[in-house]
């Protein structure tokens, strides 16, 4: 590999730790919002360590959590710049890099499909064997190649939904659907509270898509009519914090709504995310 290549491996590397171990500002302060206006002590309790927990991992640049996810990359590339296979190689060494050096908790399963499916291949002992998903790729306004790696837990994609809703010509239909998909999914979760993360599209593919970009180009501090009514009409169903009970089921809802066709329905994914999700970093490769 070029130098350049060789540079692109240790950003991907160190952004990846980075995103395993770190809450950025706007989360912070959304849980410091979350603390100061909870009313139940043991939900403030809850919060409190929560925030004390991210702020050690930082500090030490070790995981926030156990399940330390599967790396989720989103690829945004500029106007005048090109992506190569010897970059995407680089991305993917520097990811393996990444999940050695986080560590990342052994979970890739080996051998073929039927052996991976049924887990008969047995556990892959490196970290490295958890491979990413496959990249998304987007245009972005600036000339620039841009990284974003999101780490993704097994409980959120358990808890979550990817199904169609039959809108009657309503937003309202809609919201409603996805409301009571989040409060069945936020109280089967067990670690709350949740960001949730809404896709909507025209198929599953596209709505799975648009719930990784809503991830990635949510802020806490910036909420939308619709976000705000789905994140406080959750939040009375006074869930909780790990399920215990409280104003704070949900931090917030970070939705983005895709390109629509003349049907009677809309493809909707839900993420439930956990407390430690989004699990974020970004890089600029060049």
């Amino acid at each position: 590999m070029t130098d350049n290549h060789e540079k692109i491996v240790a950003l991907v590397r160190d952004t990846l730790v980075e995103a395993g171990s770190t809450f950025r500002p706007d989360k912070k302060e959304a849980y410091r919002r979350a603390i100061a206006s909870e009313r139940s002590e043991q939900a403030k309790w809850v919060l409190e360590q929560v925030l004390a927990n991210a702020e050690a991992a930082e500090r030490d640049r070790s995981p926030l959590c156990d399940d330390t996810g599967i790396p989720h990359l989103v690829l945004e590339v500029g106007e005048d710049c090109a992506v190569s296979g010897r970059m995407l190689d680089a991305i993917k060494r520097g990811v393996a890099e990444g999940l050695r050096a986080l560590p990342g908790r052994p979970m890739g399963i080996m051998g073929g499909d039927s052996e991976r499916i049924d887990q008969s291949g047995g556990l892959n002992p490196d970290s490295a064997g958890v491979e990413c998903a496959p990249i998304l790729l987007r245009r972005c306004a600036e000339n620039t190649i841009r990284l974003h790696i999101l780490m993704f837990g097994g409980g959120p994609a358990i808890r979550g939904k990817t199904y169609r809703v039959f809108h009657k010509h309503s937003t309202q239909v809609v919201l409603d659907e996805i409301i009571s998909w989040a409060k069945e999914s936020v109280a089967q979760l067990g670690c709350s509270p949740c960001t949730l993360a809404v896709g909507i599209g025209r198929s599953h593919f596209e709505a799975a898509a648009m719930m990784l970009q809503a991830q990635t180009d949510g802020n806490y501090g910036v909420q939308s009519d619709m976000e705000m009514e789905i994140t406080r009409r959750v939040n009375e169903a006074n869930i909780g914090p790990l399920g215990l009970k409280g104003d704070t089921s949900v931090l917030a809802t970070f939705m983005k709504v895709g390109p629509q066709r003349a049907s009677g329905v809309r493809v909707v994914c839900l993420r439930p995310t956990c407390c430690f999700e989004p699990r974020i970093a970004t890089v600029e490769l060049c």
